[in-house]
């Protein structure tokens, strides 16, 4: 491929990219506050520890259901690209009824059962105590976050990610501000703590759905989706969403009860142990989150080039957006691995918890290298249909490799929280490896059927 040809793949990709990056980094960034305001509390040992508890149980429920993004993303792109636009609107009305009715049966779950749910993970009452109370508010907030994620995957699917970006910007923003007050109880509020954390993430969410709302009743939208000229049920829509959205579901679940059961082994080594993992994930999301920005540019480029038969333009799209995510993970890795006592002040400024994590910090560091050509071309492997493969991959590598060394290395061979860590490149490097043997064999897509109006 020439350079010309190459500098015009890169500036598509990160047209594409860069607001579902915007959008996630602002997420990453409330992630970062959200975690210095509670690592600053006075009982910031058990506070982080209980966070990590409450945010990766309440992530494991809500990302079961949160692929109905993916679902709705593959389906959407590929009929933007046969030029089929009430059929992506009619996509949007039947995703939006799913996350209504899921929404408040897991909001339901979370509630009546948020403190037995933190007592499946701590071994220290306290822990359960504080992690129960964010998990218990964290929950109420699941209908309108799932309704926006229905609305985000319409809006990645027919290519218009800036509406994301804007709306992530101002909702985490908010986020922000409301957890300031809570959390410490300024400006006249009642000081929550942890739980005030809780409170205002779904405080924040409600804006997510009403500026997506909004954008989907602008005169362009109506004439050209006619969303609400066509509100029908529709089970064969909803079956396809469910079909590829399944898969993910099990897979993020997966990964969560892979992390969750990492944290409760480091709750075994030692509650500092616990906490300066919790520091560590926390640090990992300046990583996390513009990678799966990245994997959202990927699916919409290979789902809208799949959707007008071009396979081949597909393919070269899902390696040259992993070659682009990869030079920003290597880049990041080596701060990891150079200064991980300053990537951990970002979060908290108890030196003896950072002390505990650095050197494991510089583990996952390594890891970090591998990370972005995993989770790309995963991503470009769902929008090519084979959602269950990447599922089957993640349950092995996570559920059956890294938890089980975490445990090996951590605790029966005694060496503590590094041991566990040592787990993660491990697992990464297999996943990663597998992701790029299979998008690179013939086997690597799917037709999936489009309907005709």
């Amino acid at each position: 491929m020439n350079l010309s040809r190459k500098k015009l793949f890169y500036s598509r990709i990160l047209k594409v990219a860069l607001p579902a990056i915007a959008g996630l980094s602002t997420q990453m960034i409330v992630s970062l506050v959200d975690a210095a305001m509670v690592g600053r509390l006075e009982n910031a040992t058990y506070a982080l520890a209980a966070m990590g508890i409450g945010v990766l149980a309440t992530w494991a429920l809500i990302s079961f259901f949160s692929s109905l993004a993916t679902g709705t993303h593959v389906i959407v792109a590929r009929r933007f690209g046969q030029q089929n636009f009430i059929e992506c609107g009619n996509v949007l009305n039947n995703s939006l009824l799913i996350s209504i009715i899921i929404g408040t049966i897991v909001t339901s779950v979370g509630v009546f059962f948020s403190y037995e749910i933190a007592n499946l993970f701590s071994s220290d009452n306290n822990v359960t105590i504080l992690a129960s109370d964010y998990i218990f508010y964290r929950f109420l907030g699941i209908p309108l976050f799932l309704i926006s994620v229905s609305y985000r995957g319409f809006y990645f699917g027919i290519n218009k990610g800036k509406a994301f970006m804007v709306s992530g910007v101002i909702t985490n923003l908010l986020n922000v501000v409301f957890n300031y007050l809570f959390i410490f109880g300024n400006l006249g509020f009642p000081r929550m703590e942890l739980a005030g954390a809780g409170l205002g993430s779904t405080l924040a969410t409600s804006f997510d759905f009403l500026f997506y709302t909004y954008i989907l009743l602008l005169k362009r939208y109506r004439i050209k989706y006619q969303n609400f000229k066509h509100l029908k049920i529709d089970f064969e829509v909803i079956r396809s969403i469910v079909k590829i959205s399944l898969p993910v579901s099990f897979q993020n679940l997966f990964i969560l009860i892979g992390f969750l059961s990492f944290i409760g082994i480091t709750g075994i080594i030692g509650t500092k142990e616990q906490a300066a993992s919790q520091a560590i994930i926390s640090t990992m999301f300046i990583s996390f989150l513009p990678c799966f920005g990245f994997g959202i540019a990927v699916q919409t480029l290979v789902g809208i080039n799949l959707g007008a038969n071009k396979y081949s333009l597909a393919r070269i799209y899902g390696f040259e957006t992993a070659k682009v995510a990869s030079i920003y993970t290597i880049f990041l890795a080596i701060l990891f691995l150079l200064i991980p006592e300053y990537m951990l002040l970002i979060i908290t400024n108890d030196n003896s918890i950072i002390q505990t994590a650095k050197d494991s910090l510089r583990i996952a560091g390594v890891a970090q290298m591998f990370y972005a050509l995993g989770i790309v071309l995963a991503n470009a492997l769902q929008a090519a249909g084979k959602i269950v493969f990447v599922m089957k991959t993640e349950v092995i590598t996570n559920l059956f490799i890294f938890v089980p060394l975490a445990y090996v290395f951590g605790i029966h061979l005694g060496l503590g929280l590094n041991g566990a860590w040592l787990a993660l490149p491990i697992y990464i490097f297999i996943y990663s490896l597998s992701m790029l043997l299979k998008f690179s064999s013939n086997d690597w897509y799917e037709k999936i059927p489009l309907k005709k109006y």
